[in-house]
């Protein structure tokens, strides 16, 4: 499920979005009326959307954006008279008047983008830190020394043992160190 945040600067509005939004099935996990509240609504979050308008007591929606996390995308709803052409970059923007239709086809939309971001992220081998990479490295050497095994031999050993015992390699590495050396 997205975490969805709804912010305007009036909280009837506001209220009013996040009823149509969670009577069409969507999560929304927050209500704001100012950039700061947003902010410190989206810090916590590992990513979302924000539904908002143009302007908050605090600061305009441009500058919400370039506070807001990577992972949070943002949905303007705003009058087409305040925005400049082109819209806004980085941002989806849909005009007011608002239609309900509208706002939640845009909103599916944008929820399934980011499914399939997270999934493709998750599906991304994950880089291994410096002290991941010198605990294989020093059970490849220790391999090649005492089996007279070639780097990719023991690579391939430590990567089989990994898939056999369903660990990571690091810790298939850790466990061939403290085996071989008590």
């Amino acid at each position: 499920m997205t975490n969805i945040v709804v912010a305007f600067s009036k909280l009837d509005d506001a209220k009013s979005i996040k009823g149509i939004l969670m009577r069409s099935g969507f999560q929304v996990i927050a209500v704001c009326t100012t950039g700061s509240q947003v902010l410190s609504t989206c810090e916590d979050l590992g990513g979302g959307i924000l539904v908002c308008g143009y302007r908050f007591s605090d600061m305009l929606y441009e500058e919400l954006r370039e506070c807001l996390p990577a992972s949070m995308e943002m949905l303007l709803i705003a009058s087409p008279g305040r925005l400049g052409s082109p819209g806004p970059e980085g941002v989806v923007y849909l005009p007011m008047p608002l239609k309900v239709q509208d706002l939640l086809s845009t909103l599916e939309m944008m929820t399934r983008s980011q499914l399939r971001r997270r999934k493709r992220m998750r599906l991304q081998p994950r880089e291994r830190s410096a002290e991941e990479q010198r605990l294989i490295s020093d059970a490849k050497k220790l391999l090649m020394e005492r089996n007279n095994m070639t780097e990719s031999e023991a690579h391939r050993y430590i990567q089989k043992c990994s898939m056999d015992s369903g660990t990571n390699m690091t810790e298939t590495a850790q466990m061939i160190m403290s085996l071989i050396n008590p």
